[in-house]
């Protein structure tokens, strides 16, 4: 089974969004017994609180939940966990970067290089743009799946 961490500074709008939207292509594709997918912060500020209102409104929109799902800490022992550490932006990766010590088995990626893109994911906390990022990251989640079918499944 392939382990995936979706990471954003809260874990309340783009890696829940990221969770959930990969979720629901996995479980499409028929590859839920094949892919795990979970999804964390690298601050501390949301840790317990849900989904963001308007990030579960958008999920909602296009028929997708989240209930239940609570903001966690990424840590340092989720390294050895997790096949692939998948961060919304720039800020995401350093993140990652400092809380694991680097990354020395090349498991970080920014999510939109799945999609041939290096730009960030806009984060819709500061933009208000939900729409947006719940494009670029399915645009990114259905890259990723074809990147874990080719490469690894």
């Amino acid at each position: 089974m392939i382990k995936v961490m979706f990471v954003c500074h809260g874990n309340i709008c783009r890696s829940p969004m990221a969770e959930f939207i990969m979720k629901k292509i996995v479980t499409d594709a028929g590859l839920s017994d094949d892919i795990f997918i979970a999804s964390s912060a690298t601050s501390t500020e949301e840790l317990g609180n849900p989904v963001y209102p308007p990030a579960r409104s958008e999920l909602s929109v296009h028929g997708i939940g989240c209930s239940g799902k609570t903001a966690v800490q990424l840590r340092k022992s989720d390294y050895e966990k997790y096949d692939l550490f998948i961060g919304m932006d720039t800020a995401n990766i350093r993140n990652m970067n400092r809380i694991f010590d680097n990354d020395k088995d090349g498991k970080i990626y920014k999510l939109l290089t799945f999609a041939g893109r290096s730009n960030d994911v806009s984060d819709p906390w500061y933009s208000r743009d939900f729409a947006t990022a719940y494009a670029d990251i399915e645009e990114g989640c259905k890259g990723l799946l074809d990147y874990l079918r080719e490469e690894i499944l």
